[in-house]
Parts: structure tokens; sequence; C-alpha cells
């Protein structure tokens, strides 16, 4: 085979080469992308029992889809949950604190109550002050059971959702949370414990 020959042929296997990397990083980014369509509305869901702010939540989940999509993209697709659910996590913690500051802030300007520290889970509305007849069977039972949890400690109620809502196992929870899989477990018994004394008998297993 002459120069010219040699040179075209490895531009042909260059290119072909180019073409199945290119073809695997498009079907790759398709099913990163039917991923965060599938998760987007639960977890829009699980960011606005969390801080309680829909506008603010929404903007916490489309953060956390540009990054999962800018860093993780080519992670295997099993991880993509419970990395999706860490950055999301980190997020809303990062709300609170930014939440903490700017109340304490506000006590400066005469506004707030500068005897209490701001405690979100505290702030939330309390919803569970309802006659007995009035319970989880009634069409304000979904409402009933986002107040209870978003009452529950941070790490409970993040524990509790991933486990329950995302079907996360205990491996991935630890993941998505950053801590070990026994404080997993501890977390999650807590916050189904404290459900139950709140919900009742209206609290399934």
């Amino acid at each position: 085979m002459n120069a010219v020959g040699a040179v075209t042929g490895a531009f042909a296997v260059s290119s072909e080469r180019e073409q199945r990397i290119g073809a695997k990083a498009l079907q790759r980014q398709q099913r990163l992308n039917r991923f965060l369509a599938e998760v987007e509305r639960r977890a829009l869901r699980f960011a606005e029992i969390a801080i309680r702010d829909r506008d603010d939540a929404m903007d916490l989940v489309q953060e956390a889809m540009i990054k999962l999509a800018r860093n993780y993209a080519d992670k295997p697709e099993n991880e993509w949950p419970p990395l999706f659910y860490r950055i999301l996590q980190n997020g809303v913690r990062d709300w609170h604190r930014r939440q903490a500051v700017r109340n304490k802030v506000m006590v400066w300007f005469g506004r707030g109550n500068p005897d209490n520290d701001y405690d979100p889970v505290a702030e939330a509305p309390d919803m569970l002050a309802r006659r007995p007849e009035e319970s989880l069977q009634t069409a304000g039972a979904l409402d009933e059971l986002e107040a209870a949890i978003g009452r529950l400690p941070p790490r409970q109620r993040e524990a509790f959702m991933l486990r329950t809502f995302e079907g996360l196992d205990v491996a991935g929870t630890a993941t998505a949370m950053g801590v070990s899989q026994g404080s997993v477990k501890t977390h999650y018994s807590r916050a189904v414990h404290t459900l139950r004394d709140a919900l009742g008998d209206h609290y399934g297993e």
C-alpha cells in the first residue's frame, strides 16, 4: 500500500471510530434525558416538601439536573439516581443555610424573632391539627402525610423519602445522603416510628 493509501485507510478507521463514539455518546445522552424526565416530577415533590417553596424547589431540581448532566453523565446509569439525589440534597441544605442567614440578618432590621434561631422544619405549617375523623382516608390524606414528613428532622426526612418514595435501597440511599448504611437504617427507622406516632392507625405498613 502506498503512502496515500495508508493515510486514506487510517482516516477511514479513525472516522469510523469517531462515528461509533459519537453514536454511543448520543445514546447515553438520550438515556440521561429519559432519566431526568422520569425523575423530574418526583424530585420536585421531594424538594417542595423539604423547603415548602415551589419556585425555589423547581430551581433546585433544575440545578441538580444540570450538575448531574455536566459532571456525572459518564457514570453507570445505576449510579445516576443516588448521585442525583445527593446533589439535590446538598442544594436543599444550602437553601436552608441561606434562609437561616437571611432570617438572622432580618432580625437586625426589626423583623423576625430574635429569641429563636430559624428552624425551617418547625416553621412548616401545622396541618396535623385535625379531628380524628378527618384522617388519612380523606381527600386531604396526601397533604397530611406530606406535612408530617415535612416536620421530620432533615436526615430522617431524607432517608424516609429516598427509601419510600424513590425506592432506593440502603446502599443507594447512603450514597445519596453521604452517610453510612447504618445511619440510613437508623434515620429511616426513627422516621417510620415518628410518622406512626403522628398519624396513628392511619399510617400504613
